[in-house]
Parts: C-alpha cells; sequence; structure tokens
C-alpha cells in the first residue's frame, strides 16, 4: 500500500473522506436507537476492532519488536482516543446541527489544525511552510463552514 501512486492514492483519500462523513448519521441513528451515548460509543468501535483484528490476522507482517516500541513516541497510541473523542462528539451533536454543518465543522478544524500541523512539524511530519495560498483556502474553509451552518 505503501508504493501507491497518486492515480490509486487520491481517489483512495477521497473515498475515505466521503465515507468519513456517513459516520456521524450512522452513529446518531445507533444512539437513537440504544438510547445510552456511551453505550453506542462502545458498539460503534466493536466491529472496527473486528475488522482490524482480522485484517491484522491476515496480513504477513511480524509484531513489533522492544526496540521499536521503546523508541515509540509516548503519544503514538493516543490516535485511536482522538478517534474516540470525534466519534462520540458526532454521537452527541450530528442530530442537533445536521450532518452538513458537523461535518463542516470537523473538516474546516481538521484543516486548520493540519496547517498548523504542517508547519510546525508537530508529531513527526514534514515540515510544509504556511504559504498566502493554503492561508487563502483556510479563509475560504471558514467562510464556506459559516455559509454552509448559517443558512
Amino acid at each position: 500500500m505503501q508504493n501507491l501512486g497518486a492515480v490509486w492514492l487520491y481517489p483512495i483519500i477521497l473515498i475515505a473522506g466521503a465515507l468519513q462523513a456517513w459516520g456521524p448519521p450512522m452513529n446518531n441513528a445507533l444512539r437513537n436507537s440504544m438510547e445510552n451515548p456511551w453505550l453506542s460509543s462502545i458498539v460503534s468501535f466493536l466491529p472496527v476492532v473486528a475488522f482490524l483484528s482480522v485484517i491484522w490476522m491476515c496480513q504477513p507482517h511480524p509484531f513489533p519488536t522492544r526496540e521499536s516500541i521503546a523508541a515509540m513516541p509516548w503519544w503514538a497510541p493516543l490516535g485511536g482516543l482522538i478517534g474516540a473523542f470525534a466519534v462520540v462528539a458526532g454521537l452527541l451533536f450530528v442530530g442537533q446541527v445536521g450532518a452538513g454543518t458537523f461535518g463542516g465543522l470537523t473538516i474546516t478544524a481538521n484543516i486548520l489544525m493540519s496547517l498548523l500541523i504542517d508547519k510546525y512539524g508537530w508529531f513527526g511530519m514534514t515540515v510544509h511552510q504556511l504559504t498566502p495560498g493554503r492561508a487563502a483556502g483556510a479563509v475560504l474553509m471558514m467562510a464556506g463552514i459559516f455559509l454552509i451552518s448559517r443558512f
């Protein structure tokens, strides 16, 4: 998967982004059916754990070494917890603000934070300068979410 060219990589990323819009409304329906948002969150994660467990068992990759685990940054395993926060936010709020506003807010916040991560090289990322074009894109994202949430 690491050697995919842009002809495959970009469409897969676009599909993943489109599918992310499905999650909050689906989780909202789950929450409405189960009535308990915390239990709904657990139920939402169970298929993910099952799916990733099957994929992991089917892959020919070895277990990590003690050295690779020791070299891992302390914050590396927290990505799933960050994702869980997003899922719980969707469970609790997408029904109140609508899928468009929820998606727009989360995507805009994601873009703005991603620009900071790129600019400063946080989390081991390669530094990408915050150019006027990238800044203009961020401003347009904020204007777009304002219009989506307002109208």
